[in-house]
């Protein structure tokens, strides 16, 4: 007997969209500044369906116009979509272009939505004996499953696919039949697609009208029997629901036809597929999109029954490390070079005459490469494997060192000289780690540096800058992945130490290679996007105070933190009580979905129609909680119980567990190639994010405590430094008199907005002003700043227009700043860092919206990131030139935490100051805060 054939049918659009929502936060952009997040997410689905079940035939359905039926019957239909985004108009024609060169059918016809093609397709093909799989997120496409059509759910998000046939269907909607899914949906409606549904019926609503009737006609036919409001809805609403059932049914007539023969899925065009894969940067999709449909891979279907849920944790493309395209591994016939088919001299070298002649020769050199092999990612708890060097292309030196720490020391001591050269330039990628393992030893990296992760940040700050992804971007090579020598994640990997010398030589040598070649290409770059001076003057020089401040780590008082544990775990629970007696029953408030119910259902607060998420639950989130929180008092208690749970897990409970054994102190992590911005962002623990605004939350910063009985810690904060700076860029008079006349900036704007002498001004209108003030950077409109103050959006109109009135040079800066970030594509801060802006001219004007925001703000933000990092320079210069026992710990913003000896204290504060306040000389004075204590707190 033949087996079945199975035929899968992909919505293309809610792949594209669920794709390219999946990168949201870390979007894909290519070298050449394209988004490729909605390309890459669709085809990390197609492909992963392709490789799982390897189907017979296969085609994806595309929407063309929109549904002509639908827009007749109800005008408004999906009225509330906000418009595509850009990136995924854009994706739209690759992904069309990679279908045809896989030889996929596309399915698509003016008039008809995916959703109809798919549906008038599958059962089609039903008749004709196919086993069908409709490959979509969309829980619309439940009311078509029968015995032989699946809905298949693909993996995301770490979940693995789902397969729902008829009893998966009837579990979830709570229905007898399939059919029955389209009066649940008609009865709910859909907000996302504007289907009104029947006022007042939810999904449990639903359910149980489903349960009791049966069908949409059938409630309407008994309606005698329901009872108050519902009754109302109900009877009141009849040609409502049916619409919205008619709205909600899949067509099966569309004008399609299944050829079978048509819709095989046959061996792609690779040669086209490929230059594809090359134009978008997909590198690790190619290798494994060769290596599914190379002759030796393809085999005859196996599967001959729907799949089960139990295989969700097979093979997903869906979620790949660090975002790569797709299966990290190596194929020697790639058509990126590797070390397998690239010519190489990579040496090991031991003994006491190797050693020797290798550092004479690094001796000689004006410039080498170098990465230390360690023990562990940790450099405060890495001892040294070994180090290999590199002078010139395709030629490296690895030195392999002994366990034993004394003698390791001893070896490293021969090396001293070199990394201590001022002569000589070290290159590395990320060499703030190197630098830090080097500590250990007592060696201090000296002279010029040139890491190519910091270069690349500043060329091309929108994309990654890990080492595999540069290599394969702009030298077709993919390195050995580290995983070849020391195995995955998990009990069984190894570390470097228990690894052959010669295979770490390959790796490491390599590393070092590549990195030296990668410095080649950036150099000229860095020319190229005039970013040279800030590379050298500001970004270069901080890698070594950074990996200063980083081993010198911050005392934290443990008990302390034990005793405000204590505390907020009592809080908490006395929330949790107060909520449960205002609701009227106990549930889990860390549900959304449960929370909604009783918020919205229950105690029917934000009137009639709540806000839903594109799932149809209740939204829950802070922004709709703090809009409602005026209403009701259980809706204050829960953001509370919101916040202090979030205190108590991420720092209260984490801080005592990141102290480092050996130091007893926390060293936080400062990354600086990640903000676009060019601020510094704080990890493992992030201290940036410790909430100050709230009475518990600043009692976090009291267990950070000074080094001993003989330091304190002293802060020194830039005051209003954001706004000096708008000031003085905008060259706004009357804003720059204020700062030099040393007045209160938010009661001078105040006193001109509110048109009240200086003396005069109230509480209430510096709180307003001050709110401006601060609103202006970051493009705020009457509605925000409505949602801000107890103004109304008219009395917030006028307090804009009114402050534009007051600084009109500002105004012309905002719109100059726009018109220069359209013309060039980047605004750029006062050091030279640039913000590039892609959607700038974007058709979707919220979009566009975002990006004319951040032409306003990334100069103001970027330009203070760049004073307070020279600030940093100067002062860790002073500090270690002039043996200070006084030490910098922390960056936060735009503050600077120091554990400053007591004796040293007077002139730490003058010094400190000075240095802040002279970072950068701007026509508005900078002003610099100083605070002293035993603790954090207290100091700042």
């Amino acid at each position: 007997m033949a087996e079945q054939k199975r035929l899968f049918l992909l919505d293309a659009y809610a792949l594209i969209f669920r794709g390219y929502y999946a990168f949201i936060k870390n979007p894909r952009i290519n070298s050449k500044g394209l988004d490729t997040s909605a390309v890459l997410g669709f085809m990390n689905s197609l492909l992963d369906v392709i490789k799982r079940e390897n189907p017979d035939h296969l085609a994806v359905a595309f929407d063309k116009g929109g549904s002509d039926l639908r827009n007749e019957l109800f005008p408004t239909y999906k009225a509330n979509r906000d418009e595509t985004p850009e990136a995924i108009k854009v994706a739209i024609p690759y992904i069309k272009q990679l279908l045809e060169a896989m030889h996929i059918p596309i399915i698509e016809v003016a008039g008809f939505e995916a959703d109809d093609l798919i549906g008038t397709l599958s059962k089609q093909a039903e008749k004709e004996g196919f086993q069908v799989f409709m490959v979509t997120p969309d829980k619309d496409f439940a009311q078509l499953v029968s015995e032989n059509i699946f809905m298949y759910k693909p993996a995301r998000m770490g979940n693995g696919i789902e397969i729902w046939g008829v009893p998966e269907v009837k579990e979830k909607f709570e229905v007898e039949h399939p059919d029955q899914v389209i009066d649940f949906l008609g009865m709910m409606g859909d907000a996302v697609d504007n289907i009104p549904g029947i006022p007042g019926v939810g999904e449990k609503t639903a359910k149980k009208f489903i349960n009791q009737y049966g069908s949409m006609e059938n409630l309407f036919a008994h309606s005698h029997e329901l009872k108050g409001k519902m009754k109302e809805n109900v009877e009141s609403n009849v040609e409502l629901g049916l619409l919205s059932k008619r709205l909600a049914t899949i067509l099966l007539d569309c004008p399609v036809t299944f050829c079978s023969k048509n819709f095989e899925l046959e061996k792609p065009d690779v040669e086209k597929s490929d230059a594809l894969f090359v134009e978008l940067e997909f590198r690790r999709m190619k290798e494994q999109f060769d290596k599914i449909f190379s002759d030796n891979q393809k085999e005859e279907p196996t599967p001959t029954k729907k799949p089960t849920v139990t295989e969700e944790n097979q093979f997903s493309l869906f979620e790949t490390p660090l975002g790569s395209d797709v299966d990290t591994g190596n194929t020697s016939n790639s058509y990126y070079s590797n070390l397998q088919n690239t010519k190489h001299l990579y040496q090991l070298v031991d003994g006491n005459l190797g050693i020797k002649l290798l550092i004479s020769n690094l001796r000689n050199q004006k410039s080498i490469c170098f990465d230390t092999e360690t023990t562990d990612l940790n450099p405060l708890h890495a001892t040294l494997v070994g180090i290999a060097f590199s002078y010139e292309k395709g030629e490296a030196f690895y030195v392999p060192f002994p366990e034993n720490q004394e003698e390791a020391q001893a070896l490293i001591n021969q090396f001293k000289d070199i990394f201590e050269s001022e002569e000589i330039e070290k290159i590395g990628q990320n060499l703030k780690y190197d630098i830090k393992v080097l500590k250990q030893y007592q060696i201090e990296v000296k002279g010029p540096l040139f890491d190519t992760m910091i270069a690349h940040y500043l060329i091309n700050p929108d994309m990654r800058h890990n080492m595999d992804v540069l290599a394969e971007t702009y030298l077709k090579y993919t390195p050995q992945p580290i995983e070849d020598l020391i195995g995955k994640k998990g009990k069984n990997q190894i570390t470097m130490r228990e690894v052959e010398p010669q295979l770490v030589k390959e790796y490491a040598g390599e590393d070092t290679d590549i990195t030296l070649q990668l410095k080649y290409v950036f150099e000229p770059e860095l020319d190229k996007t005039a970013t040279r001076k800030l590379f050298d003057e500001i970004e270069i020089p901080l890698v070594s105070v950074l990996a200063s401040m980083e081993s010198e780590g911050i005392r934290v008082d443990v008990d302390f933190l034990n005793q405000l544990s204590h505390k907020l775990t009592e809080d908490i629970k006395n929330l949790e009580e107060g909520i449960y007696e205002e609701a009227g029953e106990q549930f889990n408030l860390a549900s959304p979905k449960q929370l909604g119910d009783i918020l919205f259902d229950k105690l029917k607060i934000g009137g009639t129609k709540p806000k839903k998420t594109k799932t149809g639950q209740y939204a829950t989130g802070e922004e709709v909680l703090s809009y409602l929180s005026e209403e009701h008092q259980i809706v204050r208690n829960i953001l509370e119980w919101r916040q202090l749970v979030k205190l108590q897990n991420t720092y209260v409970e984490a801080l005592p567990k990141q102290i480092d054994p050996k130091t007893k102190r926390i060293h936080t992590e400062y990354m600086q190639a990640v903000a676009a911005t060019g601020r510094l962002s704080s990890n493992n623990p992030n201290l940036q994010n410790i909430p100050i605004r709230t009475e518990r939350g600043r009692q976090v910063r009291k267990a950070f405590i000074a080094k001993d009985e003989n330091y304190v810690l002293m802060a020194a904060d830039y005051s209003q430094i954001e706004l000096r700076i708008i000031a003085a860029l905008s060259q706004e008079p009357n804003m720059i008199g204020a700062f030099q006349r040393g007045e209160d900036i938010h009661r001078s704007t105040a006193s001109k907005v509110f048109n009240v002498p200086l003396e005069e001004v109230t509480k209430e209108q510096r709180s307003h002003a001050k709110t401006v003030n601060f609103g202006i950077i970051y493009g705020v409109s009457a509605f925000g700043l409505s949602n801000q103050t107890n103004l109304s959006r008219a009395e917030s109109k006028e307090l804009i227009d009114a402050y534009y009135q007051t600084y009109p040079k500002l105004k012309d800066y905002i719109q100059e700043q726009i018109n220069l970030a359209g013309d060039k594509g980047y605004v750029q801060t006062v050091s030279g860092r640039r913000r590039y802006l892609k959607d700038i001219h974007s058709q979707n004007a919220m979009v566009r919206g975002g990006a004319e925001r951040n032409a306003i703000n990334a100069p103001i933000q970027g330009s203070a990131a760049d004073i307070i990092k020279i600030a940093m320079i100067r002062i860790h210069k002073r500090l270690t030139e002039e043996n200070w026992q006084s030490k910098m710990l922390l960056q936060v913003h735009d503050e600077l935490v120091f554990d400053a000896h007591k004796d040293e204290l007077e002139n730490l504060k003058t010094m400190v100051k000075h240095e802040m306040e002279n970072a950068f000389i701007l026509d508005v004075p900078l002003t610099v805060d100083l605070g002293v204590g035993d603790n954090w707190l207290e100091a700042h």
